[in-house]
């Protein structure tokens, strides 16, 4: 019996579709200090500007929500945001879960409701 061995490379993974800053504030909630979400990949200060990004209209704002929500949660001090370079102008965004104090907790609402 022959195996045909394929490069790792031959299947490459589905694109799962994009991200959303409610999606974003859900995996927040019950994520545990040090889980990691990359919510983005690419340029997040083009992909999201209105004048420079190439994306559809819907997608741009539906990014510039999640970059937002990012940052919020940044400022409440609910995770760590970091950059991973992956080559000219493409960066990996990533959400990293921290502690959170036991005796202050910060409720969803709160995150939703400074959207606004």
């Amino acid at each position: 019996m022959e195996m045909l061995v394929m490069p790792p490379t031959a299947f490459a993974p589905a694109r799962p579709r994009p991200l959303t800053d409610i999606e974003f504030c859900a995996w927040v909630g019950q994520a545990l200090p040090g889980d990691r979400l990359e919510y983005h990949r690419g340029f997040l200060g083009i992909d999201s500007a209105p004048v420079v990004s190439t994306l559809p209209e819907p997608d741009r704002r539906r990014l510039a929500a999640l970059g937002d929500a990012a940052f919020r949660a940044f400022e409440a001090g609910l995770v760590h945001l970091a950059q991973l370079r992956l080559g000219p102008d493409r960066f990996a965004y990533l959400a990293i879960a921290r502690g959170r104090p036991r005796n202050a907790p910060v409720p969803f609402a709160r995150l939703l409701a400074e959207a606004a």
